[in-house]
């Protein structure tokens, strides 16, 4: 009988990790695609153009209410076209 008790409890454990390791965090889903990228360009530059100063990602993530990926998307775009650039970890129009 001991011996049943042992392995309930090892199956057990092992259906509570595998069910840990199966329901992985959904990840943010964007279209990328350059319409898209063009309109979160556009939200970056906007945003730059309002303060008028320096911005950190997450400080553009707060004055455009997008998300770190569709910024980091159009800080690309931009970057690109050579609209912006860097300066101390931050974004500021070129």
């Amino acid at each position: 009988m001991a011996e049943k008790k042992a392995t309930t409890k090892r199956a057990v454990c092992k259906t509570a990790t595998a069910k840990k390791a199966a329901a992985p965090k959904k990840a943010t889903e964007i279209l990328v695609d350059a319409e898209n990228a063009g309109f979160r360009a556009g939200d970056v530059y906007q945003a730059l153009f309002a303060a008028g100063t320096a911005l950190s990602v997450s400080e553009l993530c707060k004055a455009t209410n997008k998300t770190e990926t569709e910024i980091l998307l159009g800080i690309g775009w931009l970057l690109k076209e050579g609209k912006v650039k860097g300066e101390q970890g931050k974004v500021v129009l070129a």
